[in-house]
Formats: C-alpha cells, sequence, structure tokens
C-alpha cells in the first residue's frame, strides 16, 4: 500500500550528512511496523519523509501507486495521522476535549465551528470515551489545557484515528509518560489500531515494547534498515536477543 523507493536525505553543512541512506521499504495495508534504533539512526527523518515535512534528496514515496513525494504536509495531512511524544503537540489547549474530537471528526473536509451544538456527535463522543474506562467520557467540556499528559496523548490518538487515515506515524508517543500511563496508551493504540485495520508505524526506545506491538520490526543504523522481522519470528524474539543485535 506504501512504498518508499530508495529513499535517501543528506543534509547541507559544513560536511555533508547522510541521514537516509538508499531506503527501500514496502508497506501492506493493515501493517503495524515498530521501529527502534540509536539516537541519529534516522528515525525521526524517516517520519518526517513519510509526513510531507522534509523531501528526500532522492527517492519517491507512493501511496497505492501513486506518487506523493511531492505533496506538501498540508496535503499528506487528509490521510496521513500523526502522534508525536509532546502530549501538548496534538490538542488545541483553548478549546474543549468536545471541540478538539470535533475538529478531529471533520479531516478532509470543510472545517466549521459549528460543532458546539451538534448534541448527535456529542453524544457519539461520549460513547466512544466511555468504551476506554478511564472516565473521560465525563470531561468533554474541560479545556485540553486542564487535561494530564496521559489522558491529552489519549484524546490525541483518538483525534488521529477518527477519521481513520491510511497511515498512522507514532513518534514515540508515550516516552513522555510515567510507565502506568504509558502501558495505557499502548494498549488504547493496540486495541484502535488493530479494530480499524490501520496502517500504523510506530518509533519506540523500548525493546520489549517493540516485540510486544504490532507484526513487524525494524531496527534503523545509520540510516540504513539493518533488521526487518515479522510474524513468528518477531513474535519468539526475545528483548535480551534484540539487544544482542541492537549493539
Amino acid at each position: 500500500m506504501i512504498e518508499l523507493k530508495n529513499i535517501s536525505k543528506i543534509f547541507n553543512g559544513a560536511e555533508n550528512s547522510t541521514v537516509l541512506d538508499g531506503i527501500n521499504l514496502a508497506i501492506k495495508d493493515g501493517n503495524f511496523i515498530t521501529v527502534i534504533g540509536g539516537n541519529g539512526a534516522g528515525k525521526s527523518t524517516l517520519f518526517n519523509i513519510i509526513n510531507g515535512n522534509l523531501q528526500p534528496t532522492i527517492g519517491a514515496i507512493t501511496i497505492n501507486g501513486k506518487d506523493i513525494t511531492k505533496w506538501s504536509r498540508i496535503r499528506r495531512s487528509n490521510f496521513i495521522s500523526c502522534v508525536f511524544q509532546d502530549p501538548n503537540t496534538g490538542v488545541c489547549p483553548d478549546l474543549t476535549v468536545a471541540e478538539n474530537l470535533s475538529l478531529a471528526n471533520t479531516r478532509g473536509r470543510f472545517r466549521a465551528l459549528r460543532f458546539f451544538s451538534n448534541k448527535k456527535l456529542i453524544a457519539g463522543f461520549k460513547e466512544k470515551l466511555a468504551e476506554f474506562d478511564l472516565g473521560l467520557e465525563n470531561m468533554l467540556s474541560k479545556p485540553a489545557s486542564q487535561l494530564s499528559g496521559g489522558q491529552r496523548q489519549i484524546i490525541t490518538l483518538l483525534m488521529a484515528t477518527m477519521v481513520k487515515p491510511k497511515l498512522l506515524l507514532l513518534d514515540e508517543h508515550t516516552a513522555a509518560l510515567d510507565p502506568k500511563i504509558a502501558k495505557q496508551v499502548l494498549e488504547l493504540t493496540q486495541k484502535l489500531v488493530i479494530e480499524q485495520k490501520i496502517t500504523t508505524i510506530m518509533i519506540s526506545h523500548n525493546m520489549t515494547d517493540a516485540i510486544r506491538y504490532g507484526d513487524r520490526l525494524l531496527m534503523l543504523k545509520s540510516g540504513k534498515i539493518v533488521l526487518d522481522i515479522y510474524g513468528e519470528q518477531k513474535q519468539n524474539l526475545t528483548p535480551a536477543e534484540l539487544v544482542v543485535k541492537f549493539e
């Protein structure tokens, strides 16, 4: 469904720096891929090229056979959703939870601020939030700025998947959360991705999480994919074995 063809990214400076080096990657519809790698491996640069923040120096990106390499981030945002590490970046802090969700519900359509009185829509949000059993259904009228970091990240994740994207990018979206909340967010991520069959790529620094979640695992080093495992091979991998491969 998504294909990266010979993607390289070179940053020009006093010395040219090759951050991605000839990446070739075919992603099937519904894949849930976890990505690991050390600092400077090229993980975030890869995400930024996929979501349109950066243009590759060499190579092309296609979705369903359509070349989107030159498309802007805004154009891609109609079908690519992103959740980042900082819980403050995914919501409008001055809008209520209901207003944030209403804006997300209009992905790919004209956005008008007429969501306040849509009682049917609000009832749907309440029902959806109640499924998570976290009390968020009682916070619809709260400004997002009054939520905890974990609550904001859950709302952001729900916003990112409310209108099913072709691709969901998760850039260490639990790294800023405490371990208990991080686990809740990861379990919710898995639930949403599997139920909606959303094609997903998730960066993680946690070896155990990288094995536990998703159906495919990539390891980057020096801008190259050095490990690509899936299926039974991934399921049987232990964190200790992955650390050895990582080192």
